[in-house]
């Protein structure tokens, strides 16, 4: 096997870990395309391996937008607060942290649903609006509905990132092998 060949696989593997990054959370996902593909670039040069960076990057971009779409989406139809947000980000966090270290495998999964679910409910149901009353049922309702909307839009977003990834990596393949 040349070098060539060795720096080819190499930056494969480096694409392939995107696609199970793109569904858990404590992996890199699509930031791994750009950097499987700049190791290929930098191994070919700029002149033959452009394509398949340039194809990465657009992933990469596409990836982030799906990601902010599918969260703003999510809970936008309900005209969530922003604390709604922010606690689903901070529920991610605790849930993967707090979860992680207790189930192996379904613990990152449980934590990443669970988590932004309670923390976007908790965030709502702190600053929702006095006129559902202070801790009435419709105002426990609403919450719950947000939280649900967050993680369905997060759902979303992953299912979208993930097949990005394998169109990525499909890609690369297909760039980096014709045009060498």
């Amino acid at each position: 096997m040349s070098r060539l060949d060795a720096i080819w696989w190499a930056a494969l593997l480096i694409q392939l870990v995107a696609i199970p990054g793109t569904i858990f959370p404590v992996l890199p996902g699509l930031a791994l395309l750009p950097l499987g593909a700049g190791l290929w670039c930098w191994a070919v040069g700029w002149s033959v391996g452009w394509p398949a960076l340039a194809l990465a990057l657009m992933i990469l971009a596409l990836g982030w937008g799906a990601d902010a779409l599918g969260m703003l989406l999510g809970a936008a139809r309900l005209q969530a607060t922003r604390w709604a947000y922010i606690g689903a980000a901070i529920g991610l966090v605790v849930g993967l942290l707090g979860l992680l270290p207790t189930l192996p495998f379904g613990g990152v999964l449980l934590g990443a649903l669970v988590g932004p679910l309670l923390g976007a409910s908790l965030g709502e149901l702190i600053t929702a609006s006095t006129e559902l009353g202070p801790f009435g049922l419709e105002r426990l309702r609403r919450s719950l509905l947000v939280g649900l909307a967050v993680v369905a839009g997060m759902l979303v977003s992953r299912l979208a990132q993930v097949i990005l990834s394998v169109i990525g990596v499909l890609g690369f393949v297909l760039l980096s092998r014709m045009l060498v």
